[in-house]
């Protein structure tokens, strides 16, 4: 293992954070703090409770969620992208690094990035809501996995992408209406049985049904249900992963 190729793409990342703070953290901070402010005055005077947890409180999950997942799979898929963009990608391509190697440097930076910004929407919502954290490490392993799994991929979208139409297709035109529509904001139980159906087949509902549950211990679907879910979509793009290094797809042509 090659510690410091890994540390220099590492490194690379976060300073690339350091020159964008105001995309990479004030922005998020600001739309979270509006989130708490329209929904908790306008939608909160009408829902004050559910299952027993303030309106506030309960939509906290799905915005650290909604946040972590937009920003895993944007610094993701740009991290790599951008090489291929300028066309350094065959400079490192090139140099004695494994796939391995980059993986791991451009991955770990877009999760450490994401669950940064993460964390920080969780201490913006403390300063709205009263929070608590029933099973702090079942949250930490939930925000982890999901901050790797889609970081991953991301890294995956920025090999697909050709252009930035492509690029941005996914994060911004699917990712958010999935997280939307997957109990963020509301509980499923209160749709029709026909919405329900079909936000069971919404798989960013038990991302945030299990993270929601580490907090409240309220949950739509089993926290083992959610947990096998990540693992299983995280298996998924390794696999993928394992076929791009095998096969170069759009890196080495």
């Amino acid at each position: 293992m090659n510690v410091e190729a890994v540390k220099a793409i590492y490194l690379f990342e976060m300073a690339r954070t350091r020159r964008t703070l105001l995309q990479s953290v004030v922005s998020p901070v600001i739309s979270t703090s509006l989130y708490f402010i329209v929904f908790g005055a306008a939608v909160g005077s009408r829902i004050q409770e559910i299952d027993g947890v303030s309106y506030g409180a309960f939509i906290t999950p799905g915005l650290i969620m909604l946040t972590l997942l937009t920003q895993c799979i944007g610094n993701g898929s740009f991290g790599i992208y951008f090489p291929k963009f300028t066309g350094t990608i065959y400079e490192i391509l090139s140099s004695p690094i494994s796939m391995t190697e980059i993986v791991l440097g451009y991955v770990g930076a877009a999760a450490t990035k994401g669950m940064l910004v993460g964390l920080i929407i969780l201490a913006t919502a403390s300063l709205f809501v009263d929070l608590s954290i029933a099973h702090p490490f079942v949250m930490l392993v939930f925000f982890v996995l999901t901050a790797v799994t889609f970081s991953l991929f991301g890294f995956l979208i920025g090999i697909w992408a050709k252009d930035f139409e492509q690029l941005n297709l996914i994060p911004m035109l699917v990712i958010p209406p999935l997280v939307f529509l997957g109990g963020s904001f509301y509980s499923v139980s209160m749709l029709p049985p026909f919405w329900q159906a079909v936000s069971h087949a919404n798989p960013v509902l038990y991302l945030i049904s299990g993270f929601r549950w580490s907090f409240f211990e309220i949950s739509e679907v089993s926290p083992l249900v959610s947990f096998g879910i990540i693992i299983g979509f995280l298996a998924v793009l390794m696999g993928v992963l394992v076929w791009i290094f095998r096969t170069g797809y759009r890196l080495r042509n």
